[in-house]
């Protein structure tokens, strides 16, 4: 058996030799089986292939190819986006699939005969277009997976089938557009698209289905203690928040719903009212505190959903918050304020704008709470004195002279609760005087404010709480303070008002007048001061404050028109015939009679110093 082994494997190698110079045949010609750009080019020459090729795809440049994503479809050209396809490279890369000596040459034509042998030319493309082409397609293409959702027709309610999300696959799709376009072929091309399924399907939504359906079918009642109120199916199904968005449940919310419980609000919800002081002249009530309430609108929206769910005993109780008072009953009735301990009272007047100014911050202050160991300041507790908060001009003092000024009347307030304060025995921190004298207030008693600089500011230096009152008559202000009686006792001791110089006098010159002749227009006021001191003693009769307050006025200028008119020249009388020159009714330097009579004055004089000095203005 070993002598036919050599023998059987010349055979073979013969019989394969033979096979393969049958299929070798001419090098000049390209393999049969090979395509190029989808087109069969097998047993042409390369010359001829390359032409043809050329030939075909210059015709089919204008030619668009269809391509598919999805629904959409999108026709483009070759030339559109400058495609160049380099055919002879092909045609060469075509050659070497049937290249070989002899045999060899003709199994490898025999393989690409059986198998075949596609060749894609290399392609030029214009790149911007090839982007821009795609960025279309993917503007077009492109959604997001629309979830399954359940909507109303009317009331009923039905679930929408959700919608696959599709998305261009951008780098893929690149390939085949301009594999597709450099072919010679115009079958439709698919784009690789990803598919993303829903997140929420139409089964998912059964039981949700289910629900509204129940939600919908009768109305339900609302409760708050005997309260009802009764909601029709139209009105739930406003306030339904309808599975959708990925939510597979059925909740209350939304715009309308938002809405309905703010309108719910406004009716259940009441503001807790503190514990408050009812005064009269001298004695204090004291006015319960009242808990209140707010609309709990998550707990009651769970409420409302529960029993909408039910099919039967649909009443959904309102959730309210309680809201405690700031002060109880109690704990006013453990401030100690029982009564009067000090009180004041002053008269004014003037022009509306000052009433209105009194009037106005008498409020700011009433009701004013000052705790064991503080301090009451004016300031703090009005605020600025501006127009915003509604005060007006009116007389003033700025820089020691009466003018109009926003907020004119203020000291009025504060001048009466300084001197209540004073009444009370309190421990008085600071206290500035009018930089002008005022007849109408308490000598050397009188307390200015301006904001920031100068404050009123008194502690409460008992064991209690201590409270402010003000009462506004048609023309008086009375201010009380309100605590537990200490048996304090008040001694006060006021100065004379002593004159420190006197007043300035403002001379104006008037043309109207005579040189020599003046009129006095304001009688001025000399400079002053005093003092108070006063003396508080506690129910024992132990010293407990012992202060002396120094008050300094600046003096009114008196205002004095003085003539710069000069005097008239006396006209000459016309000489009689026969005289000498002189007059003959005159009498000389020896008579009794001067020999010109100046004009009378045109207007009084300054008062002699013995007359009385007339008040200022009311205007502070």
């Amino acid at each position: 058996m070993r002598r036919w082994l050599p023998a059987a494997a010349v055979v073979l190698t013969l019989g394969g030799a033979v096979l393969g110079l049958a299929f070798a045949g001419s090098p000049d010609t390209l393999a049969e089986g090979v395509t190029i750009a989808g087109v069969d080019v097998g047993g042409l020459k390369a010359s001829a292939a390359q032409a043809m090729l050329e030939q075909r795809a210059d015709a089919l440049s204008r030619v668009p190819v269809t391509f598919v994503a999805g629904s959409r479809r999108f026709h483009v050209t070759p030339r559109s986006l400058g495609v160049h396809v380099d055919f002879a490279a092909a045609v060469a890369a075509a050659r070497l699939q049937g290249e070989g000596f002899g045999p060899v040459r003709g199994f490898r034509r025999l393989q690409t005969r059986v198998l075949g042998a596609e060749l894609a030319p290399p392609t030029r493309v214009f790149g911007r277009a090839l982007e821009y082409q795609l960025r279309r397609v993917a503007k077009a293409v492109d959604r997001e997976p629309r979830n399954a959702a359940i909507r109303l027709r009317g009331l009923r309610p039905s679930v929408v089938d959700g919608v696959p999300g599709l998305t261009l696959e951008r780098q893929a799709a690149e390939s085949v557009v301009v594999r597709a376009l450099a072919g010679l072929t115009r079958a439709p091309v698919g784009l690789p698209v990803e598919i993303e399924t829903p997140r929420v399907t139409t089964a998912a939504l059964a039981p949700a289905l289910a629900d509204t359906r129940l939600a919908l079918s009768a109305p339900v009642r609302l409760a708050l203690g005997q309260t009802r109120w009764r909601l029709p199916r139209w009105r739930i199904a406003g306030l339904l928040e309808l599975p959708g968005d990925g939510r597979k449940v059925l909740a209350i919310g939304g715009p309308r719903s938002d809405r309905y419980f703010e309108r719910l609000r406004k009716v259940v919800d009441r503001k807790p009212s503190d514990a408050a002081f009812e005064v009269s002249s001298s004695s204090v009530e004291i006015v319960p505190a009242a808990e209140g309430r707010s609309l709990d609108v998550e707990a009651t929206s769970a409420s409302v959903l529960a029993a909408l769910t039910r099919p039967r005993s649909r009443l959904a109780r309102v959730a309210v918050r309680t809201a405690l008072p700031e002060r109880t009953t109690a704990e006013a009735r453990a401030m100690g304020i029982e009564g009067v301990v000090g009180s004041y009272t002053t008269e004014y007047g003037g022009d509306p704008n000052r009433i209105h100014n009194v009037r106005l911050v008498a409020e700011l202050i009433d009701g004013a709470l000052v705790a064991p160991g503080r301090t009451f300041s004016f300031n703090d507790t009005t605020g600025e004195r501006t127009a915003d908060k509604g005060f007006l001009e009116a007389p003033v003092i700025i820089n020691g002279e009466l003018q109009n000024g926003l907020g004119g009347g203020v000291c009025q307030v504060s001048t009466t609760a300084f001197n209540a304060a004073y009444e009370a025995g309190l421990q008085i921190d600071s206290r500035t005087n009018h930089a002008l004298y005022i007849s109408h207030y308490p000598l050397g008693r009188d307390a200015t404010v301006n904001y920031p600089d100068l404050d009123l500011r008194f502690t409460n230096d008992t064991p209690h709480w201590l409270l402010l009152r003000t009462f506004v008559g048609a023309s008086s202000l009375t201010v009380n303070v309100y605590g537990t009686e200490t048996g304090r006792r008040v001694e006060s001791e006021a100065a004379p008002l002593s004159e420190v110089a006197a007043a300035p006098i403002r001379r104006t010159p008037d043309s109207s007048l005579l040189v020599g002749q003046s009129v006095v227009d304001q009688t001025g006021q000399p400079s002053r001061s005093t003092s108070v001191r006063r003396r508080v003693y506690d129910a024992s009769g132990g010293l407990l404050h012992d202060t002396t307050w120094s008050s300094y006025y600046r003096g009114e200028p008196t205002l004095v028109r003085v003539g710069s008119k000069p005097k008239p020249k006396p006209e000459p009388k016309p000489k009689t015939k026969g005289e000498t020159g002189e007059d003959p009714g005159a009498v000389g330097p020896q008579g009794d009679a001067p020999l010109l009579q100046t004009p009378p004055p045109a207007a009084p004089l300054a008062p002699p110093a013995d007359q009385p000095v007339p008040p200022p203005p009311a205007g502070l």
